[in-house]
C-alpha cells in the first residue's frame, strides 16, 4: 500500500464534505448505513478481503508460487547479492481492523489520518503465507527488503510489529519508510543488490510509471509488462482501497428483467 498522508486542510475538507466522524448531535446519531456514509460503499470489499476464504487461499497460493518461482531464480542466479523488495500493509501484514472500525465510525479511511495511531499501537497479522515466504528466502540467502510508505516517525513501532510476526531480516537498513519515493529506495538497493524479485497490493510498488498513470494508462502498462506478473512481480489482491475508487462501472444497457416466481 501506498499511504499519502493527507493535510489538515484537506482532513477538514472531507470532514464538511460529510464523512462525519459522529461525533456529538445529530451526527452522532446516524448510522454508518445512512445516506451520508461515503465509506460504506467500501464494506463489501472489506467484508471479502478480511473474512473470505478465497481471499486468504489467494494470499496462500500467491507466496506459495512466489516461492516456487524464487527457488528457480536464486539457482539461476548468477550473482550473489540477490534482493526481494516487498510492500507491507495488504500485501505482507493486514490491517483491516483499522479500515473495519474506521468504516463503523463513518470516517474515511482512505484519507489517511488514522493510520500514525495504528502504527503506534495497533495488532496488524500477518498475511496467510507471508512470514513462510520470507524465511524461505532468507534461508536461501536474499535479502529481504520491506518497502513501506508508513510513516519514517513510527519506524521503531513498525520494526516491534514486524518482529512481533516473526518475519526474518526485520532491522532499521531493511525496513525502508516513506520519504524519498519508492522507486529512488528500489534504486538505492539495485546499487548492491539484484533485485529478483517484488511484491505489493498496488501497481507503483513495481514501477515509478504505474505512480503517475491514470487507469487507462495503467492498464496499458500492465499489458506492456505482462511477462513480469507471476515471473519476478507477484501482486495481492486488495478490494478496500485504491486508485480504481471513483472509477465508473461499464454496465449492460439492456432494459431490466425480473424473473417472477410462480
Amino acid at each position: 500500500m501506498s499511504i499519502a498522508y493527507a493535510s489538515i486542510a484537506v482532513v477538514s475538507m472531507l470532514a464538511a464534505a460529510g464523512c462525519a466522524t459522529g461525533q456529538g448531535g445529530k451526527d452522532a446519531e446516524e448510522s454508518p448505513n445512512s445516506e451520508n456514509c461515503a465509506v460504506q460503499e467500501h464494506a463489501m470489499g472489506l467484508r471479502w478481503q478480511q473474512q473470505s476464504a478465497e481471499a486468504q487461499a489467494l494470499q496462500s497460493q500467491t507466496y506459495r508460487l512466489a516461492g516456487e518461482r524464487l527457488a528457480e531464480k536464486v539457482k539461476q542466479a548468477k550473482s550473489e547479492n540477490l534482493a526481494i523488495v516487498t510492500d507491507l500493509d495488504e500485501t505482507a501484514i493486514d490491517n483491516t481492523e483499522l479500515l473495519a472500525r474506521d468504516m463503523t465510525a463513518c470516517h474515511d479511511y482512505s484519507v489517511w489520518d488514522t493510520w500514525g495511531h495504528w502504527e503506534l499501537e495497533g495488532s496488524p497479522s500477518a498475511i496467510p503465507g507471508a512470514a513462510e515466504f520470507f524465511h524461505k528466502a532468507d534461508k536461501m540467502g536474499v535479502s529481504i527488503y520491506y518497502l513501506s510508505d508508513r510513516t519514517e516517525e513510527n519506524l521503531d513501532a513498525t520494526i516491534a510489529s514486524l518482529k512481533g510476526l516473526d518475519f526474518p531480516q526485520v532491522s532499521k537498513d531493511h525496513v525502508m519508510l516513506l520519504g524519498p519515493s519508492k522507486e529512488e529506495r528500489r534504486t538505492k538497493i539495485q546499487r548492491e543488490h539484484e533485485i529478483v524479485m517484488q511484491l505489493g497490493d498496488t501497481l507503483h510498488d513495481f514501477a515509478g510509471d504505474y505512480a503517475s498513470a491514470d487507469l487507462d494508462q495503467q492498464r496499458q502498462l500492465v499489458e506492456k509488462d505482462a511477462e513480469h506478473f507471476g515471473g519476478d512481480w507477484f501482486i495481492l489482491p486488495n478490494p478496500t482501497y485504491g486508485s480504481w475508487e471513483d472509477a465508473e462501472l461499464d454496465e449492460w444497457d439492456a432494459e431490466l428483467e425480473v424473473n417472477k416466481s410462480s
